[in-house]
This record gives C-alpha cells, sequence and structure tokens, in this order.
C-alpha cells in the first residue's frame, strides 16, 4: 500500500475580479515505503502549490478538489486541528523550500531541534533532549558550533540544513522535501541527499520537489515532471535519466540543458497560470507541435502528450543504476 495516494489534486486560487488561477490541475501519483519520487519542473509550474496543499498550508483564497490519502486520512478534507496534532511532523514531515522563514528568529537553533525531540519523540530530561538534538544535527550536516547560533546568523545553506535535522527529527512515514538543496555547495549537495536516500532505504516515502536534476537522478526512484500545473510525465527514474530517457519533449529539454548534456536551454517561457490555453501548454516552446496540440493531451502510457518521443524497443533493457552510482 503506498504512504501517499494523490488522485485529480487540483488548486485554484481565487482573485479580485472573479479570476481564477490554476496552479495544479488534476495531480495524480503515489509514494510508496521505501520509494523516492522527485517532482521536477520549472519554476512557477505548481510543485510547492501541490506540496502546501497536502500540508494544509494554503491561503485561505485557495480551493482544492481530489483526494490525498495518507493512510485512512484524506488530507485535502482533513482540518486544522487534525493536520497540526497529528500529520505535520508525527505523519509528515517538511523540509521548506525558505527554511529561515519557519525559524523563531529569538531562539537558537539547538532551542528548536530539543523543542522539536520532546515534542514528537517524547524523549525527556535535559542531557538525553540534547543528545538527541546533537544526533538529528549531524544526520542533516549541521555544524555542533553552530547550535547556539539563533536563525539570522546562518547562512542560507546552513538554515536549510537546520530545516532538514527538525524534519527528520520524527521519522515520518512520509517527508516532503521542497528544494532541499538550496544554498548547499556540490559535495552538500552530495551528503544531503544521500542522507534522505537513507531516510527511504529505512522504509519511509519521500517526495522530493526539485529543480536540481542531478541530484534528482542521485536519489529518486521514480521522476513527476509538472508542467503549468500538469503532471506530463511520470515513470522509473532510471530509464528517465539513462535509457531510452524520458518522453515528453518538454522533459527531454530539461535534461539537455544540463551542463553535461548539451547546455541548451529550453526555448521561451512557460505561460501565466491564468492565462493558460486550452490544449497543451508547452505547444509553443515545442518543436514536435502540430495542430493536434490544440486539444489537451490526455494521460496515457506514463506521459500527455500528442506527439511523445517514441519508446524504445521493447527488447532495449532500460538503464539501471547500482548503489554507488546514485548514492556514493
Amino acid at each position: 500500500m503506498p504512504v501517499l495516494s494523490v488522485r485529480d489534486l487540483s488548486v485554484r486560487f481565487l482573485l479580485p475580479g472573479g479570476r481564477r488561477i490554476a496552479a495544479v490541475s488534476d495531480a495524480s501519483f503515489d509514494v510508496a515505503p521505501g520509494e523516492c519520487l522527485a517532482l521536477i519542473g520549472e519554476s512557477g509550474c505548481g510543485k510547492s502549490v501541490l506540496a502546501s496543499a497536502l500540508l494544509g498550508l494554503l491561503p485561505a483564497n485557495a480551493r482544492t478538489a481530489g483526494h490525498a490519502h495518507l493512510g485512512g486520512l484524506d488530507l485535502l478534507t482533513a482540518g486544522e486541528r487534525t493536520l497540526a496534532r497529528t500529520v505535520r511532523g508525527r505523519r509528515v514531515g517538511l523540509v521548506p523550500q525558505s527554511p529561515a522563514a519557519h525559524l523563531t528568529p529569538v531562539r537558537t537553533i539547538r532551542s528548536h531541534i530539543e523543542e522539536t525531540v520532546a515534542h514528537l519523540t517524547g524523549v525527556r530530561g535535559r542531557a538525553a533532549r540534547r543528545a538527541a538534538a546533537e544526533k538529528a544535527a549531524h544526520r542533516a550536516e549541521f555544524p555542533l558550533d553552530h547550535l547556539d547560533r539563533h536563525p539570522h546568523e546562518l547562512s542560507g545553506g546552513l538554515a536549510q540544513r537546520a530545516a532538514t535535522a527538525l524534519a527528520l527529527v520524527g521519522d515520518a512515514p512520509l517527508l516532503l522535501a521542497d528544494e532541499p538543496t538550496t544554498g548547499l555547495d556540490r559535495d552538500l549537495v552530495d551528503r544531503t541527499v544521500d542522507e534522505l536516500r537513507r531516510h527511504v532505504d529505512d522504509g519511509h516515502a519521500l517526495l522530493m520537489i526539485t529543480h536540481d536534476l542531478t541530484a534528482a537522478g542521485r536519489i529518486a526512484d521514480r521522476v513527476a515532471v509538472m508542467y503549468a500545473g500538469r503532471i506530463v510525465e511520470l515513470t522509473d527514474a532510471a530509464r528517465f535519466f539513462g535509457t531510452p530517457g524520458p518522453r515528453h519533449p518538454y522533459s527531454r529539454g530539461l535534461l539537455e540543458a544540463l551542463p553535461e548534456r548539451s547546455f541548451t536551454p529550453v526555448p521561451g517561457l512557460p505561460p501565466e497560470l491564468g492565462s493558460l490555453p486550452d490544449g497543451c501548454a508547452f505547444a509553443p516552446r515545442c518543436d514536435r507541435a502540430t495542430d493536434a496540440c490544440a486539444a489537451l493531451p490526455p494521460f496515457e502510457n506514463t506521459v500527455a502528450c500528442h506527439h511523445p518521443v517514441p519508446a524504445a524497443p521493447a527488447d532495449t533493457p532500460p538503464a539501471t543504476r547500482t548503489p554507488e552510482d546514485t548514492r556514493a
């Protein structure tokens, strides 16, 4: 059974004058125990809105539809009391996109972690809480000699590591990591991703939202690609990053933009979510587009595209990754 099962999740923002912003449309996916699903795509495509919807952290002008089941609980219809007392931290851990904004400015990082340890694990006694806090900091590569500093005394990378330490404390069955490697140098990115992978290998589920395709390739079991609020491809990570590669032209473009590939950016810009076309939103940027793209493509066989890149022949095995490739 999946830890998280999302079906037809949509998020609309209501604006003055009756305008509606379609931030997420009909997203469906599962995340199983011991699995990392990487959600990738350009800024503004709806990834962080989707994560906020799962935790009930959307603003008052947001409206949701669909279902997001965490076990027997539908996160989209659960009340704030349930989410605050039984979900956030205990059943779903969060590494937020802007960690400094989630830390209390007048408290030290040590006090943040010790309070979280006491609240989520029941550890009692000053010495025990201190030891547990230092263990949590070590897991996230947060330097122990910075634990007594306040959030404003930290760099962006250190704030990111502090947020990761806090998210890992409760060993929640599901971890939502929204850009968990922002502000980190390459070595720390790899070490942070490896720690998250160890968390997954212990049987937890991870939904990782990221722009960093290199990090996604290192940790993910499956990849979901979002564009203009829709999931346009959902496939196995080994096939996506290896052979035969992604089938949606947008997904191919994201990979080809990497320096180690052709370093060619996807032409044009994403559309405004308040004025999406009736058909394929990627068509104006796509060299495979035809008149058929004036209609919205259905999601079929891992991809939503009228003209997907042909799949490899059936006798061509997908690329596989060894643990050394992905986690060393």
